[in-house]
């Protein structure tokens, strides 16, 4: 989904991350966990998802990494279904979590091109929709999804916060 005025998105290619790939991974959400905090953004809290979390996603399958030269661009974690944020739902969807470019990616691309390849495989798995959330305290993400033609469908409580829950058609 690009523009006329849209630069074209890197090529990407993830691979499903393995058990070496937890440190990196979990890494790189403290290095954006701490990037954010420093600058007042509110979305991931300091020490919010333990690499033992992580090491049990990567045994799930839910995620997929991106490297070059020096390790780990980006990331993302997919999973049907979302109990925990959209409910009860049995629509056909694929939800992206964890959506993660290291700094040095930053401004590249690199974040839409893995949300454009995870949209390749919902379609390819017979999904209706991609799907995806945020803080309902970080209007930059609301921003960037709706660029990327995202909608707000609901907000839901969680403890402590408001999540913006979006998604596009795969139709």
């Amino acid at each position: 989904m690009t523009g006329p005025s849209t630069p074209p998105l890197p090529p990407v290619d993830p691979r499903p991350a393995r058990s070496e790939d937890v440190v990196a991974i979990h890494a790189l959400r403290r290095s954006l966990e701490d990037w954010m905090a420093a600058r007042g953004l509110d979305q991931w809290p300091l020490g919010s998802l333990p690499a033992e979390r992580v090491a049990a996603q990567v045994e799930q399958g839910q995620w997929w990494v991106q490297d070059d030269d020096e390790g780990l661009r980006g990331c993302l974690r997919l999973v049907s279904p979302d109990v925990d944020y959209w409910g009860d739902d049995d629509t056909p969807a694929l939800y992206v979590h964890g959506l993660m470019v290291a700094r040095r990616a930053s401004g590249t691309g690199l974040g839409r091109a893995l949300v454009e390849w995870a949209d390749s495989r919902a379609r390819a798995a017979g999904a209706r929709w991609l799907r995806l959330d945020h803080r309902a305290s970080n209007p930059h993400l609301d921003d960037v999804y709706r660029s990327w033609g995202f909608e707000q469908v609901a907000q839901t409580d969680r403890p402590g916060f408001l999540v913006v829950l979006m998604q596009r058609p795969l139709t």
